[in-house]
Formats: C-alpha cells, sequence, structure tokens
C-alpha cells in the first residue's frame, strides 16, 4: 500500500475521531495527517514525512491551544433572573429593607434595600445586587465606593 493512502486512511480516522469528541486535537492531527499525504503523494522518503507530520502536529497545537484556552475562560452567559444582577435600576416608588419598586430594562419589579437601615428614594438610581424569588434587592448607586462630583 502506498504511504500517501495509508496517511489519507490516518486522516480520515483522526477526523471521524473528532467529530465524535470534539476536543479539536484529533481535528489538528487529522489536518496534519492529510498535509503528509499529500507531501507523500509527491514522493517525499517516509522519514521526511513522519518529521513533517510532527512539526504539523506541534504547530497545530501551538496555534490552536491559545485561541481555545481564550474560549473556555470565558465566563458563562447568563440568563434569566441571573443575567439582571448587576443592571442598572430606576426607583419608582420608595425602597427600604421592608420593600419598594423599581423598573428593571423596562420592567416594574418589587424589590427592597441590600442594607436594611437604607432608604432609596423616588427617582434614584440603584444596582440589582440579587433577586430573591420575584424581589430585585439592590444598593443606590451612589456607594462609598463611588466618587462624588466636585
Amino acid at each position: 500500500m502506498d504511504d500517501w493512502l495509508i496517511w489519507l486512511v490516518a486522516a480520515a480516522a483522526l477526523g471521524a475521531g473528532e467529530i465524535f469528541t470534539l476536543t479539536a486535537a484529533l481535528g489538528v492531527l487529522a489536518a496534519a495527517a492529510l498535509i503528509t499525504a499529500g507531501l507523500a503523494a509527491i514522493g517525499l522518503a517516509l522519514a521526511a514525512q513522519l518529521v513533517a507530520f510532527t512539526i504539523l502536529a506541534v504547530a497545530g497545537v501551538a496555534l490552536v491551544r491559545p485561541a481555545a484556552r481564550r474560549l473556555t475562560r470565558r465566563p458563562p452567559h447568563r440568563f434569566g433572573v441571573d443575567a439582571l444582577i448587576g443592571e442598572q435600576a430606576l426607583v419608582t416608588r420608595e425602597v427600604t429593607g421592608l420593600g419598594g419598586r423599581v423598573r428593571i430594562g423596562g420592567e416594574e419589579w418589587s424589590a427592597r434595600a441590600y442594607d436594611d437601615t437604607q432608604v432609596i428614594p423616588v427617582g434614584a438610581r440603584a444596582n440589582v445586587m440579587e433577586i430573591a424569588g420575584s424581589t430585585a434587592v439592590v444598593y443606590p448607586e451612589e456607594g462609598p465606593w463611588k466618587s462624588q462630583p466636585p
């Protein structure tokens, strides 16, 4: 059997394995085997084919790995009420530790202050700290960590 055909079968097998595992590593090896099959078809010696396959595989992993790490380090996308945490709310009815109302992204929510001693007046902006059931727990935007205008 010709060398190029062996490399082609190896590329197909590695490609099929990639489809089932979705690891990207087998895909890189499949691409390296496919290129090596082309090199074998033009008459490259077996030792040179193995060197070419090794160089292509290492280079492929070196290029794919940083992108894969970048994608896996992203924080997961939040959805539902978890997506509201950190959003800004407009107070529509005074918010205390016992209750109140805020508008978050066009929707009216019942709310209570994060700090039970806090009173947030109507028209003030607040940050959503958490969602407890159907109540937004908010903290006024002018916190001690923000710089006050001169």
